[in-house]
């Protein structure tokens, strides 16, 4: 499935998720973003600040924020932080907290609205229920009056690229809910048309989850239909409809793109993590129930980032990442992220605090590992930026090569995956090249036109090869350093000396190159 046609790239950083509650706290942060040579923000917008009292709205702090980033010259995506925030509802407005009858809360444990999550230290969790219809609703209004309020203040200017629609969601502690009505609603048959779609969806499931599908008994109950993972999918099924609620709401008012991002799974049983989200995995069942969602992001804290880039790519779904981490592998993973994956964004999250060393908390979130030294190095801020500026300034080129060969990457994540052909000519990249001797590799090649090419790239050796058997020498004709300006590409040395005798960087570069290959 061709994937839509992009003509911005997000190169963003979503801040702490109290810090846009306080417009004049967000000064200092815009200017570290600018410092960051970032062109989006990721901000949340809270429910409780939005309708503080049922009914009464106040969206002067989005106003604000709007200001702000037009005064910036940057672009934001608001995070609706309403029934869910990290599968929990923080930020739902007090009259919404203190009514359990008419705003149920999810119960994990029968009988129980808070509970101590054993898995997270005995954390307490409570979350609202997926089942709460006056939740839903209310939910559902208030993201529209503020769709409504965005479109009058934004639609002409288009500050605002995308809106995020909830936080985390899902339930923890157990795999699904356990009220008298989710009790109810589980023993009851599975909807048969999703039921048809799920058996008709099968080519890019998860493999256990593909054979309890097809395994299922049609017309039948929740556990008939879908066996071990029943409950998952009932919990998926049901959160994504929920929030496909709201974000149809939103979008009846105002059509911008919409997205969900997900705390994911780490291949652990289902309820150790906010079960029900948009994990991968889930992918098929919210693409059904979610049908106002464009975008599905997963929050990437885990070492194998390039394992999940590749689930998340299924379905046709376009690469966005709303958050991850901050040590010395941001870098080299956002150019990682356009050059292979043709992101549509990508944003480390606090990045307020971006090159300072990592606290107890942030540790624990990024998975520091001594056996990786760069989990545990804060990314340097002067690199992160050279590489943001780059990237803004090739743009057009990079944008008009997405969902094309004549953009690629290869990182030193994944060192088997060293090598980029592009018609004629090939690139072989050693990774770890004896006189660099570090672990952020990253190159991505850009092919202007058939012999030319504009190369990025950072601690490795490039190797140029020809594709062609009855030529199979290449020369360097032409290598230089420069910048991309208003006006195109600026020359600066001609770099056919020494450096064209070996292609190696030790510093992140910007090369462009043309090639001849001959007998």
């Amino acid at each position: 499935m061709r994937k839509k046609r992009v003509d911005f790239i997000a190169l963003a950083g979503e801040v702490c998720n109290s810090d846009s509650s306080s417009p004049a706290y967000m000064e200092e942060v815009w200017h570290k973003a600018k410092e960051l040579q970032m062109n989006t923000l990721l901000l949340p917008v809270s429910w409780e600040l939005v309708e503080p009292e049922e009914g009464i709205f106040d969206f002067s702090i989005p106003d604000a924020l709007l200001e702000q980033a037009r005064a910036q010259e940057m672009k934001i995506v608001f995070l609706w932080f309403g029934s869910w925030k990290n599968a929990q509802c923080y930020y739902a407005p007090g009259w919404v907290k203190r009514d359990t009858v008419r705003f149920p809360r999810a119960q994990v444990k029968k009988g129980e609205n808070k509970i101590y999550l054993e898995n997270l230290h005995g954390m307490p969790y409570t979350s609202l229920s997926c089942f709460g219809e006056a939740t839903k609703k209310a939910d559902a209004r208030a993201f529209a009056e503020f769709m409504r309020h965005l479109k009058i203040r934004d639609e002409e200017e288009k500050t605002v690229i995308m809106v995020q629609v909830e936080n985390e969601t899902g339930v923890q502690g157990a795999a699904r809910e356990h009220s008298d009505l989710a009790d109810e609603i589980f023993a009851g048959n599975v909807p048969e048309e999703f039921a048809d779609y799920m058996r008709d969806c099968t080519g890019e499931m998860a493999e256990d989850v593909r054979r309890c599908v097809e395994a299922g008994k049609k017309g039948h109950t929740w556990s008939e239909t879908f066996g071990d993972v029943a409950e998952e999918i009932f919990s998926a099924y049901h959160i994504a409809s929920f929030v496909n609620t709201v974000a149809a709401a939103g979008k009846e008012v105002y059509d911008i793109p919409m997205s969900v991002n997900c705390w994911l799974d780490k291949k652990e049983k289902a309820g150790m993590y906010p079960n029900g989200g948009p994990v991968a995995r889930m992918m098929e069942v919210w693409k059904y129930a979610a049908p106002a969602i464009d975008v599905f992001c997963p929050d990437i804290y885990v070492p194998d980032f390039c394992g999940v880039c590749d689930e998340y790519g299924k379905m046709g779904n376009p690469l966005f990442v709303p958050e991850t981490a901050t040590h010395s592998h941001a870098g080299p993973r956002l150019v990682y992220a356009v050059g292979h994956y043709h992101a549509w964004g990508y944003s480390p999250f606090a990045f307020e605090h971006m090159g300072q060393p990592f606290n107890a908390s942030q540790s624990f979130l990024f998975g520091v590992d001594v056996n990786d030294p760069l989990l545990s190095v804060p990314q340097n801020v002067e690199e992160y930026a050279w590489y943001n500026r780059t990237l803004s300034s090739m743009m057009p080129l990079l944008t008009e090569r997405y969902d094309t060969d004549r953009l690629q990457a290869v990182i030193s994540e994944r060192p088997e995956e060293n090598v980029m052909h592009f018609d004629d000519f090939g690139f072989q990249a050693d990774l770890n090249p004896v006189t660099v001797r570090r672990k952020d590799s990253v190159c991505l090649v850009l092919q202007e036109s058939g012999d030319t090419f504009y190369i990025l790239m950072n601690a490795c050796m490039l190797i140029p090869f020809s594709r062609c058997p009855e030529k199979k020498n290449v020369d360097i004709l032409l290598l230089e350093e420069g910048e991309f300006t208003n006006e195109g590409w600026i020359a600066g040395r001609r770099l056919n000396g020494d450096e064209a005798a070996r292609l190696i960087s030790e510093e992140p570069v910007l090369w462009r190159i043309k090639l001849l290959m001959y007998e």
